[in-house]
């Protein structure tokens, strides 16, 4: 059987619009009876989720510095298997990867030998476009860009300067999208809002989708897709948390990888979903709690007064049930959390920290981080860091992980671990064996 086709939606930075142009495009092509697929690249939980409501299947994110490569090619066949077309969305600017190298799109495409399609903003540009669009295309050897698709274009004339510039190079221009202010995706601190949160969400996508169904020819899209990579390395999966894993999954805690939870039911294990903000208890049963990412920083008071959610933490771990936390799962874990205005709410009170928003810092990157800990996970892992909470008080603890950033660069102790609770800022992505 035939490897399934794919290509890569980029650009040459973020903010040029490749977001809303793949959503159109996975409704466009999904209502024109296109069974197309769509992966996210880099370490993004909100894309993902629009995607799959866009086209109607699961979409994985595909990280070229944190996965190793045989993990990013069994993804993006399982993404692709019995269809037409699988898009992937870039990250930043097509050869923007993690600091020291590696993780970038042109790193994603080459690795699953895709061609790219690369999204300009040809806002306040005429002749100009063609400059970037050229420089893209020669600098780097191995990185085929094979179509553009010019955005914000403001008029049927904007679009033929900038089409007919483009003409010499000889890469097909694919659509000019003209720009819709009533087309935008409202955003928060950590990037857009979820897609469950989104109101008309349906209505957003199909204004998207016929705003890209009248500029870009979807035939020469889908034309220029071309095979995945065959990648024959047998892949092994982070080992799950236990046999029988309660995992948090609603607004407050949304952040987990699918591709985790997947393998980890594909080894065997079992996931029981559970709701903290619907003040729902991990199942009795459990012999791991997962409390992933997300934003209890906007539901913290409610959070706080849900006794059942935090009663069944305590019992969970008075049984001797392993419980993890990820970023905001971590701050859930810990003795209280104060919100953006200031108000103190109290946590699960199970690790000695409390966490702010009021005092708000940055931290972003990838890491790699080493641990001896009773997570039933190898020495090594790589993830990243995405937050802007501070630490407001830690007591004593023992550490987690001992973190790198992506340059090697130390970073010291993170995480707190106090017998069968544990937790850091950390997101988990795969095992080591990236670049």
């Amino acid at each position: 059987m035939a490897n399934p086709l794919g290509l890569v939606i980029a650009a040459p930075s973020s903010g040029a619009g490749k977001t809303l142009v793949t959503l159109g495009l996975l409704r466009a092509l999904a209502r024109a009876g296109t069974d197309v697929a769509s992966a996210k690249a880099g370490p993004d939980y909100i894309d993902p989720r629009f995607h799959e409501a866009a086209s109607g299947r699961p979409c994985f994110n595909l990280d070229g510095w944190a996965m190793r490569e045989d993990l990013i090619a069994s993804l993006a066949e399982q993404c692709a298997q019995g269809t037409g077309l699988m898009l992937i969305e870039g990250v930043m600017g097509l050869f923007d990867g993690a600091a020291g190298g590696g993780g970038s799109t042109a790193d994603l495409a080459a690795t699953l030998g895709l061609p790219v399609v690369l999204v300009v903003d040809a806002k306040s540009q005429g002749q100009s476009a063609a400059a970037i669009v050229k420089g893209f295309a020669e600098f780097r050897d191995g990185c085929r860009i094979t179509g553009v698709i010019f955005n914000r274009v403001a008029s049927e004339s904007h679009a033929a300067i900038v089409t007919d510039a483009v003409q010499p190079l000889g890469i097909p221009v694919l659509g000019a999208v003209k720009e819709d202010r009533a087309i935008v995706v409202p955003s928060r601190h950590l990037g857009l809002v979820q897609a469950s949160e989104h109101k008309a969400l349906d209505v957003f996508l199909d204004r998207a989708a016929d705003l890209l169904d009248d500029a870009v020819d979807l035939n020469a899209l889908a034309g220029i897709a071309r095979p995945l990579t065959s990648i024959k390395t047998k892949t092994s999966h982070l080992p799950p948390l236990g046999q029988r894993i309660a995992v948090a999954r609603d607004e407050a805690f949304g952040f987990a990888y699918p591709h985790l939870l997947a393998a980890w039911q594909s080894s065997g294990a079992t996931v029981i979903p559970f709701s903290p903000l619907g003040d729902e208890a991990p199942d009795s049963g459990a012999d791991a709690v997962y409390l992933p990412g997300g934003y209890p920083e906007l539901h913290a008071g409610r959070l706080a007064a849900n006794g059942v959610f935090l009663a069944g933490l305590e019992q969970a771990s008075e049984r001797g049930a392993l419980i993890y936390g990820e970023c905001g799962g971590f701050m859930t874990l810990g003795q209280y959390l104060i919100d953006a205005d200031g108000t103190r709410h109290q946590m699960a009170g199970l690790l000695p920290l409390g966490t702010s928003f009021a005092e708000r810092g940055l931290k972003l990157g990838y890491r790699r981080l080493t641990h001896k800990s009773p997570l039933p996970w190898p020495h090594t892992l790589r993830g990243h860091e995405f937050h802007y909470s501070t630490l407001h008080w830690q007591g004593e603890g023992d550490t987690l992980f001992e973190a790198e950033d992506s340059r090697g660069e130390t970073l010291g102790k993170i995480g707190l671990a106090q017998d069968n609770v544990m937790g850091s800022y950390a997101h988990i992505v795969d095992i080591e064996g990236g670049p």
